[in-house]
């Protein structure tokens, strides 16, 4: 049997261990935002405030032609002349090419001579019946003769007036055997060379011009993303507004002239569910080329209101999907998600999750923690700006 005295002994002792222990971790707790005796961390808050904003869009585009032209002849021949530099810019109605047009001078003299010959006819004709018409009354010729005569005048005058269509068409073909431009713009290089011979609405091409002042930036879009592209730049009641298009070339450089854009006469492929977004854009000094990579930065045509914060105040969850922190009318901290949109600047669009008069922490987030207190300290007016205080 154990002796009492050692069983008090330890009992005392196994006590004065448990207070001792209990003393220490009070001591050692250290003191933090929620503690009885601290204040609560200062933070420095922006104030989230709708303005009226003139909303952006970056899109992947390419360049085309305003239009395109495929020059071909329309007379048969031999190709005699090239009478334009290849890469140079041309005008609508200027000469390209020379046919050799000997066979067309030919049938515009005989059409001529035909028609010299029907005149000769339809005048004689109509004499015999002018002297027809008075004989008649004498019955010195039938009434036979007379109508005889009378049909005579009539296909002759029909001779003259087909001689007449024959010239111009004789006409019409000589001024084919000069290829001239459709349109003005850039022509290409030339697809035939002297000497070939050519075929009237061939099926190959002789040249390609290709108007590229205006030049057109086509933005491919799914039908969704062409909704929100709607709403955003401020389309409403089924109304398509314009919008103003900024220029980057493949260098990320401005380009110096902006274009314009409507939302208009555009359909949904069915194949792919998209659309093409075209913009109109000025291209006076041939910088631009068809089929050159640009970014077309698409800017809204009226004001719309939208809330923007500090970049700064965007912090990310451990989903890496942006939150705020907020500083409610009771003093706690909150964690709220928002969708964010366009950079404007030194600040971030947000698209949704937060209301006029949030007030989002921007300066102090390592001293405080969602549901905890915190204190609101006015901040410098370089920092309610979005920079950094020294």
């Amino acid at each position: 049997m154990k002796n009492p005295r050692l069983i008090l002994f330890a009992l005392i002792a196994a006590f004065c261990a448990v207070i001792a222990t209990g003393c220490d971790k009070k001591s050692a707790t250290p003191p933090g935002p929620g503690g009885a005796n601290m204040p609560p961390p200062q933070v420095n808050v922006y104030v989230a405030t709708s303005a009226p904003t003139r909303l952006t869009m970056d899109l992947p585009g390419r360049a085309a032609a305003y239009r395109i032209a495929e020059v071909r002849p329309q007379v048969n021949g031999i190709l005699q002349k090239r009478l334009f530099e290849e890469g140079s810019l041309v005008k609508a109605g200027q000469v390209l090419y020379q046919i050799d047009p000997a066979i067309y001078e030919a049938a515009l003299a005989s059409a001529e001579a035909s028609l010299e010959q029907a005149q000769a006819t339809a005048n004689s004709a109509h004499s015999r019946a002018e002297r027809y018409k008075v004989l008649v009354k004498t019955k010195a010729v039938s009434d036979q003769d007379l109508i005889d005569a009378d049909a005579a005048w009539k296909q002759a005058q029909a001779a003259i007036a087909a001689a007449k269509a024959a010239i111009k068409t004789a006409k019409i073909n000589l001024d084919y055997t000069k290829v001239k431009a459709p349109i003005s713009g850039k022509i290409g290089r030339s697809l035939v060379s002297e000497g070939a011979l050519v075929t009237a609405q061939q099926a190959g091409a002789m040249a390609i011009i290709q108007q590229i002042n205006p030049l057109y930036v086509d933005v491919s879009q799914s039908s969704v993303e062409l909704l929100h592209l709607k709403k955003n730049l401020g389309a409403e009641d089924g109304k398509d507004l314009a919008s103003s298009v900024k220029i980057f070339l493949e260098d990320n450089s401005a380009y110096d002239h902006d274009g314009s854009l409507k939302f208009s006469d555009v359909a949904v492929d069915p194949s792919t569910s998209s659309v093409t977004i075209r913009a109109t854009v000025p291209n006076p000094d041939q910088l631009l080329l068809p089929g050159m990579y640009l970014r077309a930065r698409l800017t809204s045509a009226k004001e719309v209101p939208a809330i923007a914060v500090p970049q700064q105040c965007i912090q990310r969850d451990i989903r890496a999907e942006p939150q705020v922190m907020l500083v409610n009318d009771h003093g706690i901290v909150e964690a709220r998600s928002v969708v964010t949109g366009q950079n404007m600047g030194d600040k971030v669009l947000i698209v949704s999750g937060l209301k006029d008069g949030d007030k989002v922490v921007f300066a102090g987030f390592q001293k405080i923690k969602a549901g905890l207190p915190a204190k609101i300290v006015d901040a410098p007016p370089e920092s309610a700006s979005g920079k950094k205080t020294e």
